[in-house]
């Protein structure tokens, strides 16, 4: 095997290639540079490759570039070999160099062909494109149906709060009412009893005691008053409901409405046309308005403008006491309608006003809704059932 390199690497006996083209300037030159362009571009595609597969690891088969890399490698020395045969006869040593560029291409021959199959599997770029669409389409799905998701999770627990508000109130209502009826029948033994003895000392006790004795009856007619709104409250208040013109009623208390603010508030009925008929108290109904207009005069503090309307919408009869005041805020506005909850200052108010409200509209058949921002004013609206004409008799 050495003797056999030796003979081959053996270049005393050989003539350059040179000679072959007569030392001719013309072909030899010519031979020189289409081989070093040649060469030179063999030798810069390996660099772009070596790049390529540096910068994205991800490709898939990137050995099989390392191969292509080497063969264009083996190919491009080919060349450079070639000028220098032209004046050294080192025939040897391009035999050596081919046979190991005839290696390294068979090698990159037996590995592509098993690749070709797998290579011709991979997506076309109108499949691609295709794919992506599909994809941007289900996405948007996914994106609208989160966003529906979100949707229905908001509205459920804004139900669920509702819920949990609506069955707190009704426990209170329950708790209010038991507690109101029976501080109602003290009361009432109380007033009796104290009706007696004014009887027994008219005419004979002194003006201190007499005064006395109207002190306390009065401060119990203020404790009844109390413990009705209680029971109005608890939707245990007596009601005696008739067919009435929720307008017509709010026209004739326009006058009232006026002396219950001062003069620096402005005061605007909003009354439609037509009848508004529903089936209440008429004296319930008037309390109710008369606290949501007191509430509205403080709310505005130094002046401002109150607006009672009236209006049909569907089945319903919807009264309405607007405020240009301060509003409330979400933690104040959920706890409006609970008795003895108040956000004015000791001996300003019993927190029972709203509590009247919600109690008259839930034993009316109707609701309570209030729409308040901070800043911009407060609406409160009581909305009842529409009757179908005022002459229907009404209900026991």
């Amino acid at each position: 095997m050495l003797a056999y390199l030796e003979q081959l690497l053996n270049a005393d006996s050989l003539s350059p290639h040179g000679i072959c083209l007569l030392w001719r300037p013309e072909l030899i030159w010519t031979h020189v540079i289409a081989d070093l362009s040649i060469g030179l571009s063999y030798f810069s595609i390996p660099v772009a490759l070596g790049v390529l597969v540096w910068k994205r690891p991800d490709i898939s088969f990137n050995w099989m570039i390392w191969c292509f890399a080497a063969f264009i490698l083996a190919c491009g020395t080919t060349h450079f070999f070639a000028i220098w045969t032209l004046w050294h006869p080192d025939y040897g040593v391009e035999a050596v160099i081919k046979i190991v560029t005839a290696a390294v291409s068979i090698a990159t021959a037996i590995a592509l062909w098993p690749l070709i199959p797998k290579a011709l599997s991979w997506p076309s770029p109108s499949q691609l494109a295709a794919a992506n669409a599909e994809l941007t389409a289900l996405i948007k799905q996914r994106d609208e149906a989160l966003d529906a998701l979100r949707r229905e999770s908001a509205e459920r627990a804004r139900a669920e709060d509702m819920l949990r508000q609506s069955q707190k109130l009704e426990a209170i209502g329950q708790l209010t009412g038991g507690i109101a009826h029976d501080f109602n029948n003290l009361l009432t033994v109380m007033n009796m009893n104290m009706e007696r003895i004014e009887t027994k000392l008219r005419g004979h006790a002194d003006a201190g005691i007499r005064k006395s004795l109207s002190n306390a009856m009065l401060a119990a007619d203020k404790a009844a008053a109390i413990t009705s709104r209680m029971l109005a409250f608890a939707r245990k208040e007596r009601l005696d409901p008739a067919h009435h013109d929720a307008r017509q009623i709010m026209s004739e208390l326009g006058p009232l409405f006026h002396n219950a603010v001062q003069e620096d508030h402005e005061i605007v009925f909003d009354l439609p046309p037509g009848p508004c008929p529903v089936h209440i108290d008429r004296q319930q109904f008037e309390n109710a308005l008369l606290n949501l207009t007191i509430n509205a005069r403080d709310a505005l503090g130094g002046g401002g403008r109150i607006v009672l309307r009236a209006y049909l919408r569907g089945d319903h009869v919807y009264v309405e006491v607007e405020d240009n005041g301060d509003g409330m805020p979400d933690h104040v506005r959920a706890r409006a309608f609970e008795p003895f909850f108040t956000t004015k200052t000791v001996g300003k108010g019993s927190g029972l006003g709203l509590s009247q409200v919600y109690g008259f509209a839930q034993q009316s058949g109707g609701s309570v809704d209030v729409r308040s921002t901070p800043g911009e004013g407060t609406t409160v609206s009581i909305i009842l059932p529409k009757v179908q004409r005022l002459s229907e008799p009404h209900e026991a």
